[in-house]
């Protein structure tokens, strides 16, 4: 009983508490638009179809996945009053990165991930509502919608030499975990008999600090099939660095819902965790 009063408590202070809206006045891509008082937003968490990094430049103002994710953003956005929601942080680029539910309550980051013109890719600094965001890319996957219907943004086998050829470039790939090791306060997942050339995911320690506060021991994935997301680099064989826990899902278990419902408070969401510990 006490979660739900946590609950309804926290969602009556949300909706009494002043909410700032800004008006889109322009769609720059499928992942990046401009408000009223100047500033560009950058949707957190998710990364919208885009050109090859290779692609000529005739070619990339026409790429059809980019063109298509860019249109959708503008049906949804464009004029129209947003508000942010949860914490924001600037990027490298001067942009804020921020998740924007929409005047009438819609969520940008999982209409787009719904829809199939964008995919989840969290950064340390931009993970709130990864599971959520994640639960929403596995439905719009499953029903091919989007960019998922396309072999350049499949879901890569853990396979050495395909991966070797995906180099320097961000990638989803699944496979079962044949052993996991942890030295020097470090933990590195093996999907192959030799470390030497096959697939390995690797995580430092002050990432493994990360793990270790979300109550994940990376021991846990040995033998399991997992999903990882990261930029592919090659150390003796193809490698992930992880920077957050949110980069491996586990495969086995119970499927979470795939449209959430638009975040709640965080604050809200911490003392419900903590209600059900006790």
């Amino acid at each position: 009983m006490r979660r739900f009063c946590l609950l309804a408590l926290s969602l009556l202070l949300a909706a009494a508490a002043p909410v700032e809206r800004w008006r889109v006045t322009a769609v720059l891509d499928g992942d990046t638009l401009e408000l009223e008082d100047g500033r560009r937003i950058r949707l957190a968490g998710i990364e919208a179809a885009k050109p090859p990094r290779n692609a000529p430049s005739d070619e990339e103002r026409r790429w059809p996945l980019a063109e298509a994710a860019a249109a959708a953003l503008s049906e949804l956005a464009l004029g129209r009053l947003v508000t942010t929601h949860g914490e924001t942080a600037p990027d490298r680029h001067g942009r804020t990165m921020a998740h924007l539910l929409r005047d009438d309550g819609l969520w940008l980051q999982a209409e787009m991930l719904a829809r199939g013109h964008a995919r989840v890719h969290t950064r340390p600094d931009a993970r709130a509502y990864a599971r959520e965001m994640l639960a929403t890319e596995d439905g719009a996957r499953g029903a091919r919608r989007g960019l998922w219907r396309t072999r350049v943004y499949a879901v890569r086998d853990a396979d050495p030499g395909a991966l070797a050829r995906d180099r320097d470039s961000f990638q989803i790939v699944e496979g079962r975990v044949l052993r996991v090791s942890k030295t020097g306060g470090e933990a590195y997942l093996d999907f192959g008999e030799d470390w030497r050339t096959d697939v390995t995911v690797h995580i430092s320690r002050p990432v493994m600090r990360d793990f270790a506060k979300a109550g994940i021991d990376p021991l846990s994935y040995e033998g399991r099939r997992v999903r990882v997301r990261g930029w592919i680099g090659l150390r003796s064989g193809p490698m992930i660095d992880i920077t957050h826990p949110e980069q491996i899902e586990r495969l086995e278990g119970g499927a979470a819902p795939a449209r959430p419902s638009p975040p709640v408070d965080a604050a809200a969401d911490a003392d419900i965790e903590e209600e059900d510990s006790e």
